[in-house]
């Protein structure tokens, strides 16, 4: 076999089926509206005096950004990630693989490149391919679909299953990570998380120094 050709048949395929999904009638790659456009600043929450409750309320608060698609898409339950803001199965079918950057021959990086691309010429369903230089898929004692935010949260808690983080990186990670702050930024066609990475990882700070409390569901 060639293999030279066979990859590249495989690049042509990751870009032109891609597209083509999102082209579908069926399938449209821009995102319907949320509500959610903006988080609360942190302080707000100081107007409530049970500690608890008020850890409880900052993370929800957060959980904003934490169960919007733009997170969620990348924290699959499967080896496959999800696209779209109705999360979809990932076109075309890549796969996990090492490291959470895809198979040899499909690897995230044969569609996705250090920044988002803007697509010139298309119809108006697809207007970019979102990058970024650490894009890949968070590993699968990560994932988030299907999982309440209270379940969410006690992962994000558990080092056996948040990369082995103290809860002050978590913290760092949240506020800080370039591929989080991607959700900001996700290029032309896709709507943000709410709020700013600032806005958020305040949150989460504000969350963890009153006792990261989880809710219940």
């Amino acid at each position: 076999m060639n293999w030279k050709l066979a990859i590249t048949g495989v690049a042509t395929l990751c870009l032109f089926v891609g597209a083509g999904t999102l082209l579908s009638p069926a399938s449209v790659a821009q995102d319907a509206k949320t509500d959610a456009k903006t988080l609360k600043p942190a302080a707000s929450f100081q107007s409530i005096a049970n500690q608890r409750e008020r850890s409880v309320a900052l993370f929800q608060e957060a959980g904003k950004v934490i169960q919007h698609p733009r997170c969620v898409n990348c924290h699959p339950a499967t080896e496959r990630p999800l696209q779209g803001a109705n999360m979809r199965p990932h076109q075309p079918p890549v796969v996990r693989g090492d490291g959470g950057m895809g198979l040899p021959g499909m690897q995230c990086t044969t569609c996705h490149s250090a920044e988002n691309t803007p697509v010139v010429g298309q119809a108006d369903t697809i207007k970019s391919i979102p990058g970024n230089p650490a894009w890949h898929l968070a590993p699968i004692e990560m994932a988030w679909v299907g999982k309440s935010l209270g379940q969410i949260c006690q992962q994000i808690k558990d080092p056996a299953r948040n990369g082995g983080k103290t809860m002050d990186q978590i913290v760092e990670h949240m506020a800080h990570d370039e591929l989080v702050g991607w959700g900001w930024n996700p290029g032309a066609g896709r709507e943000p998380v709410p709020g700013t990475q600032a806005e958020f990882g305040e949150l989460i700070n504000a969350w963890v120094k009153s006792g990261a409390t989880c809710p219940a569901s």
